[in-house]
């Protein structure tokens, strides 16, 4: 049996009002957010242009002290691997097509203490997650393709976590299932019954921001209600 994680909810501040960053992920985690979830896009890899490690060390330097979750879209990557340690990631996931050696990097990104992840996307079967389970802590299975915030959740990825999921079951791996891309509150519940345990949202978050004290405090609470179910 393999081993039981908490949820987590980690919302990505793709969505986020970047002029207001630091404050919005004090809000985020104020509210009871787990996680922030950090995208990483070099416009080649990926048809968008987001964030660098400088960022990452900027909120650092000025007392951000959640558990920051880095999803590297870049290609090469190991560079900026070795950049966004050095900025005080908390984990980094990176795709395999985008190392020279992934085995290298993973084991690289664990040597630090830092958890090593491996993301799948939609069309790309899990054949790399078998063969470097080994290397890594948490496995993100893609549910749109990567590149931009609120696109529709693809139905057909489901089968692929549910596949996931029963190896890891079966092979009583210690490592994350986690989810990212369309997540809101009409499938987050049915993602955590295919297996998932970590739950990437964006603007299923941010556009439901209100005007109060905490403007994330319904809906993060709203997120964790589905999740019990």
């Amino acid at each position: 049996m393999s081993p039981a994680f908490n949820d987590i909810l980690a919302p990505s501040i793709l969505s986020a009002n970047l002029a207001y960053l630091a404050q919005e992920i004090e809000d985020l985690i104020t509210a009871g957010a787990h996680w922030i979830h950090f995208d990483v896009m070099d416009n080649h890899y990926v048809p968008n242009l987001t964030f660098g490690p400088m960022l990452l060390k900027s909120l650092r330097d000025n007392n951000i002290c959640a558990f920051i979750d880095v999803h590297i879209m870049a290609k090469p990557v190991d560079t900026l691997v070795d950049e966004f340690i050095v900025a005080g990631a908390n984990a980094i996931t990176i795709h395999p097509a985008t190392a020279n050696n992934p085995k290298a990097t993973l084991n690289k990104i664990k040597s630090h203490n830092i958890s090593a992840g491996l993301a799948i996307n939609p069309t790309e079967p899990l054949d790399k997650f078998f063969a470097l389970h080994a290397q890594i802590n948490q496995l993100l299975i893609m549910t749109v393709e990567p590149g931009f915030s609120g696109q529709k959740f693809i139905d057909s990825t489901v089968a692929k976590i549910k596949q996931a999921a029963k190896f890891i079951y079966e092979n009583n791996l210690p490592i994350r299932l986690c989810v990212d891309g369309g997540v809101d509150l009409n499938n987050i519940a049915m993602l955590k019954q295919a297996g998932c345990n970590t739950f990437i949202a964006g603007s299923s978050i941010f556009n439901k921001k209100e005007k109060n004290s905490n403007p994330y405090a319904h809906i993060i609470s709203q997120f964790k209600l589905n999740l019990r179910g």
